[in-house]
């Protein structure tokens, strides 16, 4: 019984801090999964195949904030990763596509997804957040 009203008390909790259960047990019509969109190709709008999706780049409050192209590869060679707003990307009949064309995307400059600088791209967690592990200091 304890249990009970221990999993109930959580479940209401839940149900305050983020809303209806049904939205969050049911992927919304509204939304898209990354695993989706990573790796599918991407359209301009003369209906050719300009590139594909890379990577997606998070900002600090867990929106994404960039799409990272693969431009210009032939079968897996060459070729440069560039980036554009998340909002560039439409998703029109289940399909990605953009407003540039190539020669915009071509004149691009080329984007690193990792930063040896400064150790961004690395890691599954940003440089700047979280705490040190393993570490332990005495006042």
């Amino acid at each position: 019984m304890h249990k009970f009203l221990a999993a109930a008390g959580i479940a209401t909790l839940i149900g305050v801090g983020y809303g209806q259960a049904a939205d969050a047990a049911t992927i919304q019509a509204t939304q898209v999964r990354a695993q989706k969109l990573i790796g599918s190709d991407v359209y301009d709008r003369q209906n050719e195949d300009v590139a594909s999706v890379k990577d997606l780049i998070l900002d600090k409050s867990g929106k994404v904030d960039t799409v990272v192209l693969s431009y210009g590869t032939t079968a897996g060679m060459g070729g440069k990763y560039i980036n554009i707003p998340f909002s560039s990307i439409k998703f029109d009949n289940n399909r990605l596509t953009v407003d540039e064309t190539k020669a915009q995307l071509s004149a691009m400059p080329a984007y690193q997804l990792e930063d040896s600088t400064s150790g961004a791209g690395e890691g599954a967690v940003p440089v700047t957040g979280g705490h040190a592990s393993g570490s332990s200091t005495s006042h």
